[in-house]
Formats: structure tokens, C-alpha cells, sequence
């Protein structure tokens, strides 16, 4: 089921997290977090949101750390009702993409519910000072590869790398709706 997130407050903080990633090390939101800021992704393995953009956000995210921005993918959604979520999946994705950022297990669910996420994907960029500027989508994809998209995550970053604020205008994200336990 597609969701979509309202765009988010700006300025507000980033709520701390430690997770495991799929190299199996422990990270902490601070420790993630570029001199220029911090782009935190809510995606997953089985979403066909994800899998249209995950190229993507691979190559941005590589771009991004040249622009002084962190970025860390986490996923949270309920492995025992979506399998190909799970943590060893999430291992066996990370390496095969070999992914530019830790790619984060939210086992229960309460980093999602703290950040406010709603779909996969779902992005959420961040000041050097921890302060929400972005949260909006990628770019118009949706559930196709669009190559020539034009890259509004990827620009919006960059702005917030130069300048510490988001652009005014903003489009939320599309996608899978986080998977929830019952």
C-alpha cells in the first residue's frame, strides 16, 4: 500500500538512535552526522519504491559525503510478515550494493516512530546542527527507474550543505508504507 508523509517541521531535531548495521557495528546518529549535516533513510529490501531508486540513492549518498553530508539508511519494517526485510537479507543487500552508508536494523520499530517515519522511501536531511531542513522525496521516480529525473533530495542537501537551510518547497515522498508489528 503507497503512503505519503506530510513534509516535515522545519528545524526540528534529529532524535538520537544506536543500531546495528549489516557489518554487524553498532552506530550512533552523532557519529553518522557530516560536518555539513546528516541524511537519515527510511527504506527496506522488498519495496518496489526502493528498488526503482536504490541506484539512486546509492550515488547520491557517495555525492552527498563530498558535500560534507552523512547519510545512514535504517529499516524497520516487521520481518516476520515481510521476510525478504530481514536482518540477514539486509546483509546480504548492503554487500551486494555495496552500500556508501551503514544501512541500520530498527528491530523495534522505535527509531521509525520517533523520526516519524511513514513510507519507504523516506528521507529526512538535516543541518550540520542536527536541525530537520529537508524532508522530501528523492525525486518524481515513484515506482519507475526515471534516469533523467531531476535529483530534488540530492539539490536540497547540497543547499543545505552551503547555506544550513532546506528550500522552501518541498514534495513528500511516496512509497510502501512502513510495515508495522501487530
Amino acid at each position: 500500500m503507497a503512503a505519503t508523509p506530510s513534509v516535515g517541521e522545519s528545524g526540528a531535531p534529529a532524535p538520537d538512535f544506536e543500531l546495528v548495521a549489516t557489518d554487524a557495528r553498532r552506530y550512533r546518529r552523532d557519529a553518522l552526522r557530516g560536518p555539513n549535516g546528516l541524511l537519515v533513510m527510511f527504506i527496506c529490501n522488498h519495496c518496489p519504491y526502493v528498488k526503482a531508486v536504490i541506484d539512486k540513492i546509492v550515488r547520491d549518498a557517495g555525492e552527498l559525503k563530498l558535500h560534507g553530508i552523512g547519510s545512514v539508511a535504517i529499516c524497520s519494517n516487521d520481518p516476520d510478515d515481510y521476510p525478504e526485510d530481514s536482518f540477514d537479507n539486509m546483509k546480504a543487500i548492503a554487500a551486494r550494493l555495496r552500500l556508501p552508508f551503514p544501512y541500520l536494523w530498527d528491530e523495534t520499530q522505535e527509531i521509525a516512530k520517533a523520526y516519524g517515519a511513514v513510507c519507504t522511501p523516506d528521507f529526512f536531511g538535516y543541518s550540520a546542527d542536527l536541525k530537520l531542513q529537508y524532508r522530501g522525496r528523492l525525486d518524481d521516480s515513484g515506482r519507475s527507474a526515471k534516469p533523467d529525473a531531476p535529483r530534488e533530495l540530492f539539490n536540497a542537501m547540497v543547499q543545505v550543505a552551503r547555506t544550513g537551510r532546506g528550500p522552501a518547497r518541498q514534495t513528500a515522498s511516496i512509497g510502501c508504507s512502513i510495515k508495522w508489528r501487530a
